[in-house]
């Protein structure tokens, strides 16, 4: 299997997964995207087609903790900025990646600091 039909075949998923989930302003859809080296977050208003908030590994400082511990803390920060604009039940997107690694820290980091879904 090359990493073309990899790729290619995640994206498959994603449109699939978009499919049959949106965002709205009172309940935005968390997207994730898992890079090699850094996890990106965005809280989305499809309805507006805005977003709300981000949070990414590239703010973390901390280079020497695992791509694992620096994902959940990528989930912390946006559970706070949603916290902030006053939002608590999210959508969770998690962009045609196996919830596992990487994509389920950054759950359970939103989790603890606050949202639900």
């Amino acid at each position: 299997m090359s990493a073309t039909n990899g790729k290619m075949r995640r994206v498959v998923r994603h449109k699939r997964l978009r499919s049959k989930i949106s965002g709205t302003a009172e309940r935005p859809r968390l997207a994730v995207y898992r890079s090699i080296s850094h996890i990106y977050a965005q809280l989305i208003d499809d309805v507006e087609g805005s977003t709300i908030a981000a949070a990414s590994s590239l703010e973390n400082k901390d280079k020497d903790s695992g791509k694992i511990s620096i994902s959940k803390v990528v989930g912390e920060s946006i559970g706070r900025r949603a916290a902030e604009k006053g939002i608590s039940k999210i959508v969770f997107d998690r962009g045609g990646y196996k919830y596992h690694g990487r994509i389920k820290a950054v759950a359970e980091g939103a989790r603890e600091a606050g949202l639900k879904f």
